[in-house]
């Protein structure tokens, strides 16, 4: 019974992470021709020139000079 009850929480749980994860991920394309696949939209400081994105991956924060993107789109989930 213990058993039963785990399982099913924990294949709620990935449920939803799955759904939640799979909102809007980007790819930021960069002029050396990388791709960078995003949680996320990234966020434009027009102060800085820097691009700020979660990086998909590794699930870290990060940045990238605004002139080593060469575009940006959202990704069909």
């Amino acid at each position: 019974m213990r058993t039963k009850l785990l399982m099913t929480s924990l294949f709620t749980a990935a449920a939803l992470f799955t759904v939640a994860g799979c909102s809007s991920n980007q790819a930021v394309r960069t002029t050396d021709g990388k791709t960078i696949v995003t949680d996320g939209k990234p966020k434009v400081d027009d102060d800085t020139g820097l691009v700020s994105y979660k990086n998909a991956e590794t699930g870290k924060t990060e940045q990238i000079n605004r002139d080593q993107v060469k575009n940006m789109s959202e990704l069909d989930n």
